[in-house]
């Protein structure tokens, strides 16, 4: 008899499953046109950005080191000139000290109470979404509006006003020159940008307060340090320093921008003018392109000056640091 060589069948275990075969993974055909849509979508952005920031910033700083009186072209070079008659011009020098005072009224008075609030709705049982947009809403609003209901509704002067109301209904007189004489102007400034811009500070505090893990109070409960002002200079306070330091910058970049609440209150008080208020004077209503161009050039060199001494004295990144550890931390841990 022959033996017919035909294959014999494995008998396989009925739970075993054959392992599938590696796939090979497939490489990923690029979308046609994606490159050409991104420059589709940006381009417009680059175009105005490259002609209304970046042309517009090397031409003005060119513009500053010339004579360009009514007219854009420059009709003489005169090197630092400008600065140095910007710099002596007490009108200059008289803005700068109108910012002074009012970032030193307006940085704390809007740090302060951003924080409370914050601290306030972080700690609210229930609607904390409802008073957050309650206390962001006037962010939305328009500082030429506010300004001018500030201005006509509020501190007009006259008897109806709610200012002068407020005041006869607590037997103080009412006061007419809210907004000619010093220092009423100054409430009349400093209330508006602070209803207009506490409530975005607010919200700054409080995703800085959501970040400060539950932990370190529950320590802090646990070693007998209950709620109160020991807590909050012990663990709270310490753990929002970085939020502190980017609000205080902001803070002061927005006081030296205020413009729109001093044009449309106090333009006519020369001793209430900031700086860009001085600018757009010397620039578009003398005409004096060359000097106006230098004085925005040492407003910006001022504002970077500010914004480095308040980060080297305050500190970025300052509670990171901390929880980094040191170097011979690191050696006796490795040893």
């Amino acid at each position: 008899m022959t033996q017919l060589n035909t294959p014999v069948a494995r008998v396989s275990d009925p739970g075993h499953r054959p392992t599938p075969p590696p796939s090979v993974p497939r490489r990923r055909r690029p979308i046609r046109g994606t490159r050409r849509a991104f420059w589709l979508f940006v381009g417009p952005f680059f175009t105005g950005l490259l002609i209304f920031s970046i042309i517009a910033l090397f031409w003005g700083f060119y513009l500053s080191f010339t004579r360009a009186v009514a007219t854009i072209s420059p009709t003489e070079f005169v090197w630092f000139d400008n600065y140095v008659s910007l710099l002596t011009d007490p009108s200059f020098l008289s803005s700068l000290l109108s910012f002074t005072v009012f970032a030193i009224l307006v940085v704390p008075t809007t740090l302060l109470v951003s924080l409370v609030l914050a601290m306030l709705v972080a700690n609210l049982p229930v609607a904390r979404a409802f008073f957050r947009s309650v206390f962001f809403l006037p962010t939305a609003f328009s500082y030429v509006i506010a300004s001018l209901i500030w201005k006509l509704g509020i501190f007009s002067g006259s008897p109806s006003s709610v200012a002068n109301t407020v005041l006869s209904s607590v037997g103080l007189p009412p006061i007419d020159a809210w907004l000619t004489q010093s220092p009423y102007y100054w409430v009349v400034i400093v209330t508006v940008r602070l209803w207009l811009q506490v409530g975005f500070y607010m919200l700054l505090f409080i995703a800085g307060l959501q970040r400060i893990p539950d932990t370190l109070y529950e320590a802090a409960a646990i070693d007998g340090l209950s709620r109160g002002p020991r807590r909050f200079f012990a663990i709270t306070w310490p753990q929002l320093r970085p939020t502190t330091a980017a609000v205080l910058l902001l803070l002061l970049v927005a006081a030296f921008q205020a413009f729109d609440e001093f044009y449309n209150l106090v333009r006519t008080i020369p001793s209430a003018r900031p700086p860009l208020l001085y600018i757009y004077n010397l620039s578009f209503q003398q005409l004096d392109y060359g000097k106006g161009s230098a004085g925005a050039f040492v407003v910006t060199a001022v504002v970077v000056l500010v914004a480095l001494l308040q980060s080297r004295f305050f500190g970025f990144g300052a509670a990171d640091e901390a929880k980094k550890p040191r170097r011979g931390a690191r050696k006796e841990r490795a040893s």
